[in-house]
C-alpha cells in the first residue's frame, strides 16, 4: 500500500467506507516523541511534515498560533505562579471586565503563516488538517469553572457574551485556515465530558455552545471536507445531537468513557470512530500489549469501515516510543482491508 493518501482517511471519515487501510490519527503527538521517532531536532515546517510521513499519517495537523494564555486567561495567573485556570474566580466576572477584556490583542496575535510556509513542502497525497477549539473551554477558563456554573443561573447574560466573543475568534479561525490550499478536514476540539458524563447540562450546551458547532459543521458542508470533533469522557447523551451538528468523526473514544464497540454497533454509517488505544497502556505498557490491543480493535470495529486507529487522547511526552511504534507498525500490518485477523 502507498502512502501518504488522504483520500483514504477521507473514505473513512466522510464516506464511513472502508479504505484500502486503516488510516492513523492524532490530534497531539508530543514534540520530543516525534524527535525520538525522526532521531533529530524538529526545528521547521519541513521537519514536522518529515514526522507526519514517516510514521505514516495522511495528514499534517496544522493550527495558526495565537496567545493563548490571554486567550484563556492565564496570563493573569501565571504572574502568581499558576499554569492552570482558576477554578473559582476568572479574569471576568462581571460586564465591565467582560468589556474591558483586551479581545483585540487576542485577534492581532493570530498568525496563519504557516499554512503558506506549508504549501512548498507538503508531499503528494497529504493533506492539512486545520485545528483550532476550545470556545467553551476558554469561555470557563476565562470567568472560572465554579464561577461558570454560578451564572449559568444568575447571569446568563454574561455567559453568552464570553461565549459568543469566543466563538466569534475561534470560528474566524477556522473559517481562514480552511481556506488555504490542500485542507482536506476541519478537527475542532473542547473537552464537555469526563469519566461519568457531561460536565453541564445538555440544554447549558444548546444554548452555548452547539450554535457555534452547528456553523463549524456547515463551514466544513460548504466545502466538502469532513469535521472532526474531539472531547473526552462520556459524551452519549449529545452524540445524537453531535451528529446533526455536522459531525463526521468522534475522537478519541476513552475505553475508561465508552465502549467503542457499542458505539460501533449504533452508529455504523453515521459516525467514523477514532482513537481508543489507551494512553496509559502506551505509557506503561509492553510492546506485546500494544499488539494485542491495537490487532483486537481492529478486528472488532474497523470491519465495515468508519474507523481511525490512534490513542484514547494524544501522544503524551512519556510514551514509550517503543510503544507508540509498535501501536502503528501494528496498525500498517493489519490493518488492511478486507480485515483478516485470526483468532
Amino acid at each position: 500500500m502507498s502512502r501518504p493518501d488522504f483520500e483514504q482517511l477521507r473514505i473513512a471519515l466522510l464516506n464511513l467506507g472502508e479504505p484500502e487501510y486503516v488510516p492513523l490519527a492524532e490530534l497531539g503527538i508530543d514534540k520530543k516523541i516525534k524527535e525520538a521517532f525522526l532521531k533529530k531536532k524538529i526545528n521547521s515546517i519541513k521537519d514536522e511534515v518529515e514526522f507526519w510521513y514517516q510514521a505514516g499519517y495522511d495528514y499534517i495537523n496544522l493550527a495558526a498560533k495565537y496567545d493563548t494564555d490571554l486567550l484563556s486567561g492565564k496570563r493573569k495567573f501565571s504572574q502568581t505562579g499558576r499554569a492552570w485556570a482558576e477554578e473559582t474566580a476568572g479574569v471576568i466576572t462581571n460586564e465591565e471586565d467582560f468589556e474591558k477584556y483586551p479581545w483585540q490583542d487576542i485577534i492581532n496575535s493570530i498568525d496563519y503563516s504557516v499554512f503558506e510556509e506549508i504549501q512548498s513542502v507538503l508531499p503528494k497525497g497529504m493533506k492539512i488538517i486545520a485545528r483550532a477549539g476550545d470556545i467553551f473551554t476558554y469561555s470557563w477558563h476565562l470567568i472560572g469553572f465554579e464561577n461558570f456554573c454560578f451564572l449559568l443561573a444568575d447571569n446568563p447574560e454574561l455567559i453568552e457574551k464570553v461565549v459568543n466573543r469566543v466563538g466569534e475568534i475561534i470560528f474566524g479561525m477556522l473559517e481562514r485556515e480552511s481556506s488555504y490550499p490542500n485542507v482536506g478536514a476541519i478537527w475542532y476540539s473542547d473537552d464537555i465530558a469526563y469519566t461519568e458524563g457531561l460536565m453541564v447540562s445538555p440544554a447549558d450546551l444548546r444554548k452555548y455552545l452547539f450554535p457555534w458547532m452547528k456553523k463549524i459543521g456547515e463551514l466544513a458542508k460548504s466545502k466538502g471536507i469532513p469535521f472532526i470533533y474531539h472531547s473526552d469522557g462520556d459524551l452519549r447523551q449529545v452524540i445524537d445531537e453531535l451528529i446533526s451538528l455536522g459531525v463526521n468523526a468522534l475522537h478519541p473514544i476513552e475505553p475508561k468513557s465508552m465502549d467503542i464497540r457499542e458505539l460501533k454497533e449504533k452508529y455504523k454509517g453515521k459516525l467514523c470512530l477514532i482513537g481508543n488505544i489507551e494512553v496509559d497502556l502506551l505509557c506503561r505498557g509492553e510492546p506485546s500489549e500494544i499488539e494485542q490491543q491495537v490487532k483486537q480493535l481492529i478486528k472488532d470495529v474497523a470491519v465495515g469501515g468508519g474507523f481511525c486507529l490512534g490513542s484514547s487522547n494524544s501522544v503524551p511526552n512519556y510514551t514509550k516510543l517503543e510503544n507508540y511504534i509498535t501501536m502503528i507498525n501494528t496498525a500498517k500490518k493489519y490493518g488492511v482491508y478486507p480485515i483478516k485477523i485470526e483468532e
